[in-house]
């Protein structure tokens, strides 16, 4: 069965162009795998890709730009970085175990033709030795290095990959051009890399890529246990959606419902008025009929007295029925215009539907309406994840730290924080060395304010009070390099370029160069004052200036010639009190912090508010500065301690 899946493993470790197993495996951009020699040889039979400088897939012909289309063509596909998950699985599946390397002979007797038991593995030279041939392998100049492993356990043990050159075929790559970000072999370091400052063995930088990697591993696990967090929470959100579905769906019902109740009241009061109409229409006509029958009777009386008269042989029964007629005394009064002369009568009764306006109001009739409401903000919301705290109170500290100036270095593999110490007067580095934390401190004359980053191992401090601007050097431990003096006290300072640098003063943000010359100021925009207290700064990703201002209570952008792009001054519930340390993540969010509010405040890159990511109730007390690394990892320094978030 173990066979079985192993060999259904392979099938999809074989590159589709020479269908054999990978070696070397890269992935294009459409997430296709090829050997890397593949991919050259199928680049220098198209032409096409050639002029373009682009790399097609030889699957789907999806492009792939070239990294660096300057170099020659066969070197595009070493360029490409290579698919470290498949040379992953392709290594386990070359590994030996006592299963089938513990009952192999010595590779070396082999070659003499006897059959010793092999008990060590050598991943370097990729034999197995026997007892004999291990003391031999050891004393070697050229193995004696080697790390051998034991097959007599039930030990798995890894098959060593060797990576060889993918232009010096029979060199193995052993450096690394840190200026180029390549690995190279001996003879590439010798041809292409003669005048680039740091190239180094694989072998020196393990430490410090392992070091990397834990971190990484580390910040990956708390992102999983953030994300698993924000999964919950979102199922939590699915399971109340669909009750206030259900419950939205009960109200719809019931106004419906209550709508409906309302047309049958209706219906039953035009009935009701229906039936009182007509039966007093047919009272009337009833007491109609009783008149007439009333009046016809007389008449048949007067009809009556009248034939008897003629036929009465007495003239005088003639004289007196035809004087009553003379006299009217045989003419009966209409009863109905006495009886009846202050009554309106019914004459019909009709039921007229107003169609059209029952239309209208059946088209006008709202039951109610669907509200949406939306979050505010372009972007998702940040969920940070607290990660880390470090306390930043030495022993020798005079007082309570205030550390209004923090970044973050990567020295030699060693995750390095700096902040200033305005309270004590001082630089101070943490890191970790020998997994021992250690710390160094760099004493001032005076309280430093702002801290940035200007290369890979240095850093500029504001010290405002001597209006000086010092280097300090970070090996981990802190060396002053060089100080500059300026005419203006300044708090805030951030690299602008090489050459330059944006440092805020009262009222005022200047350009400097890089020995504290003013080169131009930014001070007002339509003839308003921008700054009165710009405490705070970084460079954003398209080299602008975000300001964040104490006085004003605001957030502001403008390029180094002075335009401001937007600004960031909320009135009302979210105004802002005290904001402070302000920084950039990769993709543009910016994230800074209202000391007074105890908030971290989550902003768009165009300057529009997303949320309050994290509280007080996160445990930021007194946030005063705050710094974001390449791996968006939030540092933010709160009294004597400084908290490390991960965005999630």
């Amino acid at each position: 069965m173990a066979t079985s899946r192993a060999e259904k493993v392979t099938e999809f470790l074989n590159c589709v162009i020479c269908q054999e197993l990978y070696t070397d495996p890269c992935t294009l951009r459409c997430d296709h795998t090829f050997c890397r020699k593949c991919v050259t040889g199928y680049i220098q039979i198209r032409p096409d890709a050639v002029q373009s400088k682009t790399i097609p897939c030889p699957c789907c012909r999806q492009d792939t730009k070239a990294p660096n289309p300057s170099r020659p063509v066969k070197e595009w596909a070493g360029q490409i970085k290579p698919s470290i998950i498949i040379q992953g699985l392709i290594d386990t599946q070359a590994r030996p175990s006592t299963e089938d390397t513990g009952a192999k002979c010595c590779t070396l007797c082999g070659q003499l033709g006897e059959t010793t038991p092999a008990i060590s593995w050598c991943p370097d030279c990729e034999v197995t030795l026997c007892e004999r041939c291990v003391k031999m392998h050891r004393a070697c100049p050229s193995s004696r290095d080697h790390v051998l492993c034991d097959l007599s356990g039930d030990i798995k043990v890894m098959k060593r990959r060797k990576v060889m050159c993918q232009e010096h075929k029979d060199e193995q790559v052993k450096y690394i051009c840190k200026d180029c970000n390549k690995s190279l072999c001996q003879s590439c370091c010798v041809v292409y890399h003669r005048k680039c400052e740091y190239v180094v063995t694989i072998n020196s930088q393990v430490a410090r890529m392992k070091s990397e990697l834990t971190l990484r591993s580390d910040i990956f696990r708390t992102k999983c246990h953030g994300k698993s967090n924000r999964i919950e929470r979102h199922k939590f959100e699915i399971n109340k959606i669909k009750d206030d579905k259900v419950a939205a769906k009960e109200q719809v019902n019931r106004i419906t419902h209550k709508a409906i109740e309302y047309i049958r009241q209706k219906e039953q009061k035009l009935l009701d008025e229906l039936d009182e109409i007509t039966e007093r229409h047919i009272i009337q006509t009833e007491a109609d009929v009783k008149l007439e029958e009333i009046e016809m009777q007389m008449y048949r009386q007067h009809c009556e007295f009248i034939d008897q008269a003629l036929v009465s042989d007495c003239e005088m029964d003639l004289y007196d029925a035809y004087q009553a007629w003379e006299s009217g005394a045989v003419e009966l009064g209409d009863v109905r215009d006495t009886d009846t002369a202050d009554t309106r009568r019914i004459d019909d009764i009709r039921f007229t539907p107003d169609t059209d306006n029952v239309q209208h109001i059946l088209d006008d009739l709202q039951l109610g309406k669907i509200d949406v409401r939306y979050r505010d903000g372009p972007r998702l919301k940040c969920s940070p994840v607290l990660f880390h705290t470090l306390d930043a109170t030495p022993e020798d500290d005079q007082g309570v730290p205030s550390m209004p100036g923090i970044t973050e270095l990567n020295v030699d593999g060693m995750q390095t924080i700096v902040v200033t110490d305005y309270t004590n007067m001082c630089v101070k580095s943490f890191f970790t060395r020998n997994n021992q934390a250690c710390q160094s401190r760099l004493t001032l004359d005076v309280s430093p304010w702002g801290v940035t980053q200007l290369k890979e191992k240095q850093v500029m401090v504001v010290v405002p009070a001597s209006r000086h601007i010092v280097t300090v050097e970070v090996t981990p431990d802190l060396v002053l390099l060089a100080t500059i003096t300026t005419r203006t006290m300044y708090y805030s300072l951030a690299v602008l370029s090489p050459s330059s640098l944006a440092a805020g003063g009262s009222a005022c943000v200047d350009i400097l160069d890089m020995a504290g010359n003013v080169l131009r100021s930014v001070t007002t925009h339509n003839n308003e004052t921008l700054f009165t207290y710009p405490a705070y700064m970084c460079v954003n990703n398209k080299g602008n200036i975000l300001v964040s201002d104490w006085a004003k209570k605001s957030v502001t952008c403008v390029t180094s010639d002075g335009d401001v792009v937007w600004r960031y001054a909320p009135t009302g519930a979210k105004a802002l009190s005290i904001p402070a340390g302000i920084s950039t993540t990769k993709k543009g969010d910016i994230m800074f912090v209202d000391n007074d509010a105890e908030t971290m405040i989550q902003l768009s890159e165009t300057g529009e508010y997303v949320s309050d990511v994290l509280t007080s109730k996160d445990g930021i007390n007194q946030p005063l500065s705050l710094c974001i690394d390449k791996h968006d990892s939030v540092l933010v320094t709160c009294k004597r301690e400084i908290k490390t978030f991960i965005l999630t």
